[in-house]
């Protein structure tokens, strides 16, 4: 077993090198071999060279990491006396544990090679390396030695050593942030009342043997994994326990820690400060896929009652009342099309999602929205419809595909119907509604087969209202026909179109600020000018102006580019809800608890409808805006509108995806209670009750 070194270190005898450049004399001791490599063999002209400690290792004996773990140390390197080395940076290549009776270390055997960065003061010039390594090595028992090393390396063309590939095999084993090789930490926080440090990592091939490292402050220990799979062994959860030195009471959220996560030949390294609370389904509890594709179609019909559907108002009420007095079969087949462009445009959605997740960005429900681009896009679309909506253009659509009451002279085509719910979708995904957060929280914490599979189901619940009328056409052909009346109407819901663009236009301010906004805004307008004297010509809509219009959609999209953005707020101030408002400071929140304050925090974004509803009905107002204002409350806003990584990664902690998100911290729920998407002050007050009371922590 490893233990204590002796207090005096054992001398390696030194052997004459063969002859070869870029390598020092060998360090032989009974146990080990230790010797000094280069990639080169000359400095080059280049400002660094890669170097390598290498390592032979007797059988059954080991070094250590550079976290030995329970007992020992790593390999201590002195470059004093090394002529033009400004430093040298080691890198470690992925340990193994090492456990033996209850002592747990982590180290390497048999051969290892240390990649070095050497960085030269006067690139061209002669590099001459002196280096005391004093190192451990150990089997039953461990001996200490003390090696000299030097190594010359001329001026000259940097031509590849004999030893590069050794350094390179080993440089290959250091972890990186693991996308290359499948792998995420995807979050890490508190549990068990912080004597326990949960880590959730995924794959995107079965883990087979995951082990986790964690590296944190001197006051706290950590030991081995338990490993829980999960998701068809592409996901795991493991709880390390967390042990204390002494009486030290360091709190673990909010410490800096160094998460090593090794399975097999594959290793992923990420630092990250430890979220006070991690929620995860328990050991045992793995939820029905069944049943999660039920909520979300349940959630993406509720999504249909949502604030968000007030900006898709008026293509909703034109593809019912466009059919009164029509013929069921044309109503059918109108309905069905643009059931298909919802269902469409969610796969489009699921697609971008999994593209994300694999390239390892942040991901969530509405997150197109924090794109400018996007806003741009959809605020162009918007107007479009508004100007087709007053008459200033029609679109005739290509033939195949024209529908078949078109081909009779009536109706648009189904290509129309198919876009139009498209594009229904895209502007109703700001909002959360009761279920939908369960559904993409599942989805999107697993692989790509469950993603689309939920966001079909979604994609059907939105869609029910069009399958039904399309099951009973005469739901539709019962209303009065088309007349005089249609085209007033036509007009009026082409205005709460333009306010939909109008609506797009703040959140691009708040992302980009009023510059960008505004001269974007001129162009949408100009767009509209144009497409109005077109109108009003000889009824032809020459090329002239076809030209003109689409050069002004493309300039649209050149604002968020070439524009010098303005610096938006990122958190709501003062002035706004009585100045209730600070923002998010994760670190803070269990400091905060601690006191015996209570911590509400609200995550929000310019873009979701549904935040800024519970936002005006229920946090500014009444008893909630009065308790968020008392002397024992913190109430913290978390600003989602732009991305924001440290954000997503919170939401994440607690399964969730999208907003709005509210969580009350506490006395009573130091882990934290997350409320409804939908708020009432009830509801509200409730959390803040429980979330104070002590008597709650205490029967728990």
């Amino acid at each position: 077993m490893a233990g204590a070194p002796p207090a005096v270190a054992q001398s390696a005898q030194m052997q004459p090198g063969a002859g070869e450049r870029g390598v020092s004399q060998w360090s032989i001791t009974d146990y080990s071999r230790v010797r000094l490599l280069a990639a080169v063999e000359a400095v080059g002209e280049g400002e660094q060279v890669i170097l390598g400690l290498q390592f032979i290792l007797k059988k059954d004996w080991k070094i250590y990491w550079r976290s030995p773990g329970d007992a020992g140390f790593p390999p201590q390197l002195d470059w004093t006396g090394s002529e033009n080395l400004k430093e040298a940076k080691v890198f470690w290549p992925a340990p193994e544990r090492f456990s033996v009776i209850g002592f747990e270390t982590l180290g390497y055997k048999d051969e290892v090679v240390l990649p070095i960065t050497a960085t030269i003061v006067d690139p061209g010039l002669p590099l001459r390396m002196r280096l005391q390594v004093n190192y451990l090595a150990c089997a039953e028992i461990c001996i200490p030695y003390d090696a000299d090393f030097s190594l010359d390396l001329p001026p000259g063309p940097a031509k590849p050593s004999a030893f590069v590939h050794a350094i390179n095999r080993f440089s290959a084993k250091v972890p990186g942030d693991g996308s290359a090789q499948g792998l995420t930490i995807a979050r890490a926080g508190s549990a068990d009342n912080g004597n326990t440090l949960r880590v959730v990592a995924e794959s995107t091939l079965p883990f087979v043997s995951p082990d986790l490292f964690v590296e944190g402050p001197d006051t706290l220990a950590f030991g081995p994994p338990r490993v829980r799979l999960e998701n068809g062994d592409r996901r795991t959860v493991m709880d390390v326990e967390v042990f204390r030195t002494g009486n030290d009471r360091t709190q673990l959220a909010g410490e800096e820690l160094v998460l090593t996560l090794i399975d097999g030949r594959r290793s992923a390294e990420r630092k990250l400060k430890a979220a006070a609370t991690i929620n995860t389904r328990p050991v045992g509890g793995e939820v029905s896929i069944y049943l999660i594709l039920v909520l979300a179609v349940v959630g993406g019909l509720i999504l249909n009652l949502m604030p968000c559907v007030l900006p898709v108002l008026s293509i909703k009420l034109l593809g019912i009342v466009g059919h009164g007095g029509g013929e069921a079969r044309t109503v059918r087949f109108s309905f069905m099309a643009s059931a298909a462009g919802i269902l469409a445009a969610f796969m489009v959605l699921a697609a971008a999602l999994v593209g994300l997740k694999a390239s390892g960005a942040a991901i969530g429900w509405g997150i197109q929205f924090q794109q400018p681009w996007f806003l741009v896009a959809m605020a162009l679309v918007v107007i479009l419809f508004a100007c087709n909506l007053w008459g200033f253009f029609e679109v005739r659509l290509p033939y195949g595909l024209a529908d078949i009451g078109e081909r009779a002279g009536r109706g648009r085509g189904l290509g129309g119907h198919f876009l139009s719910g498209a594009f229904a979708t895209l502007l109703a995904t700001p909002c959360s509604a009761p279920f939908l957060g369960t559904a993409i929280g599942f989805a999107l914490a697993r692989g790509t087969g469950e993603i689309f599979s939920v966001f079909a189901a979604l994609g059907i619940g939105l869609a029910l209202p069009y399958l039904t009328v399309a099951a009973w056409p005469g739901l539709a052909t019962r209303l009065p026909r088309p007349g005089p009346w249609m085209m007033k109407l036509r007009r009026v819901l082409g205005f709460a179109l333009a306010l939909t663009a109008v609506w797009l236009l703040t959140v691009l301010d708040g992302q980009t600020g009023s510059t960008v906004a505004m001269v974007t805004g001129i162009i949408l307008a100009a767009i509209i000018a144009f497409l109005y004297l077109a109108s009003r010509g000889k009824g032809r809509f020459g090329r002239v102006w076809t030209s003109a219009v689409a050069a002004l959609a493309v300039a649209a999209f050149l604002p968020p580019s070439v524009l010098r953005p303005d610096a938006p707020a990122q958190v709501v101030q003062a002035a706004e809800a009585g100045g209730i408002w600070v923002p998010f400071d994760q670190a803070a929140i269990p400091r905060l608890v601690g006191e015996g304050k209570t911590v509400f925090v609200d995550v929000t974004a310019d873009w979701c409808i549904t935040c800024q509803v519970n936002k005006a009905f229920v946090l500014e107002k009444g008893d909630v805006l009065d308790r968020l204002m008392g002397d024992k409350v913190v109430a913290m806003q978390a600003d989602w509108t732009r991305p924001d990584e440290s954000i997503s990664r919170y939401l994440a902690s607690f399964g969730r995806y999208g907003i709005p998100f509210n969580v009350v911290y506490g006395p009573g729920t130091p882990q934290g209670k997350p409320l409804p998407e939908l708020l009432t002050q009830g509801a509200v007050v409730q959390a803040l009750d429980q979330a104070a009371s002590t008597a709650a922590l205490s029967s728990r």
